[in-house]
């Protein structure tokens, strides 16, 4: 076993098993858990190792996130979430931000945020209305932002904005300490209340103009979803398996017509069952993060990101892993019983946390019809 995640396994056994009613609830963030987390040396992992980080790759990175998902998937979530960030800004950010941005990042510990959906535009993207501007040496960025996780405490954010005037899109560093970045609300989540998820205005915000990444912000945004999208189902896996250990556990306690509940046949089915979806959960994420590290690893990696935009298995494995988390987190809690439906039980926390799989960054409907529209339809009739 590879050293980080043994320590990834010692922190998940240490810090955050059995600490349900401290992870749970909506409190003032960042936690301190995750000051811990950035102690190990293991904060923003995937980060290259020039500007500081340990470079691990996608393939590398879900284990890492299995294992924090297992522990609380809001924690795992507020960790690798800014890969979405990141990963926008290693690719098409200048040699100065990169060097400033990222280095500080790995060297605090800390956090980014991506400013992307709105309210009225839903996951119809190019219907942003927050705007960018040229003014002299700088752009002013008006606006306001759904759904951010992590902006509050991120040490900075990167907006996707339509160039007024015009039907271009940029994607923007913005510094968080940028005068005009207004948090109007923390989300009060149902699930993953470790995380922050908050509603953001834009008012007059002033950058330099050399704060614009390179390409088409929506294009930029769709190729970081790629790896947020395919760890937001291995989020779904740790939470699986947590549940099925869970199930085992309370069958040894519950006694059935006499006999444990671990030793009844359909229980033992349904266990079955569960641990062959999990096990197909696990092969599809492995497979995805493979794909994805295969083309991260090229040379012309941020050309061909630009070429590809959307890749499939990412789509495809957050649909499954969505729809079949959902399925083992139900039979879970007909397991449990009464107590199932209760706080006392850990099975009510993770079927929460297991819904938000199918909902972030794109709903199981928005992604079918990705599907459909990128990859069914004939090139030749692709509107």
């Amino acid at each position: 076993m590879p050293d980080h995640l043994r320590t990834v396994r010692e922190f998940v056994r240490t810090e955050l098993i059995g600490h349900q009613a401290e992870l749970d609830v909506l409190t003032d963030l960042p936690l301190p858990v995750y000051k811990r987390f950035a102690d190990t040396g293991l904060a923003n992992w995937w980060l290259p190792a020039e500007y500081g980080g340990l470079g691990l790759s996608l393939s590398e990175t879900v284990p890492i996130v299995s294992e924090l998902a297992y522990g609380d998937a809001g924690v795992a979530f507020t960790a690798f979430i800014s890969v979405l960030t990141t990963s926008m800004v290693t690719w098409y950010g200048s040699d100065e931000l990169k060097q400033q941005y990222l280095t500080e990042l790995v060297g605090q510990g800390g956090f980014c945020a991506t400013l992307g959906s709105e309210h009225a535009a839903g996951s119809e993207l190019a219907r942003i209305t927050t705007t960018v501007r040229r003014d002299g040496d700088s752009l002013v960025l008006n606006g306001q932002k759904a759904f951010s996780t992590n902006t509050d405490f991120g040490r900075f954010l990167v907006v996707i904005a339509k160039v007024e005037g015009s039907s271009d899109f940029l994607a923007v560093l913005v510094p968080r300490d940028t005068p005009g970045v207004i948090i109007d609300k923390r989300w009060d989540v149902i699930g993953l209340r470790a995380s922050g998820t908050y509603q953001v205005s834009l008012a007059d915000c002033r950058v330099p103009a050399g704060y614009a990444l390179r390409g088409n912000g929506l294009r930029l945004l769709e190729i970081g979803l790629n790896a947020s999208r395919i760890l937001i189902a291995t989020t779904g896996l740790g939470i699986a398996r947590r549940l099925r250990d869970e199930c085992m556990d309370y069958a040894k306690t519950k006694s059935v017509k006499g006999a444990p509940l671990s030793a009844n046949p359909v229980f033992a089915g349904k266990l079955g069952q569960m641990e062959m979806q999990i096990e197909v959960m696990t092969n599809q994420c492995l497979a995805a993060a493979a794909e994805y590290t295969a083309i991260a690893s090229r040379p012309d990696a941020a050309d061909e990101w630009l070429r590809q935009g959307t890749l499939k298995s990412a789509l495809t494995t957050k649909m499954f892993c969505g729809l079949t988390g959902w399925q083992i987190a139900s039979v879970a809690s007909e397991m449990f019983g009464g107590v199932g439906y209760t706080e006392s039980s850990i099975a009510g926390k993770l079927m929460r946390d297991m819904r938000y799989v199918s909902i972030v960054e794109g709903g199981d409907d928005v992604l079918r019809d990705l599907v459909f529209t990128r990859y069914v339809v004939p090139v030749g009739k692709r509107a």
